[in-house]
């Protein structure tokens, strides 16, 4: 009965191991795509130049 009992718990420690590393790779890429993503530059307003004539 014991192996059984350490066969179940060994089963279910390698699935959580794997679903951590899942979960970790997972936060890790959204970490270095968000910081990797172009930024929008700040818009500049600008003043309208007036046409010279000469």
């Amino acid at each position: 009965m014991a192996d059984m009992f350490n066969l179940a718990m060994l089963i279910c420690a390698s699935i959580a191991a794997l679903a951590f590393g899942v979960f970790a790779a997972y936060g890790i890429l959204r970490v270095a795509f968000a910081l990797i993503r172009p930024r929008p530059r700040p818009a500049v307003e600008t003043q309208p130049e007036m046409a010279q004539v000469s």
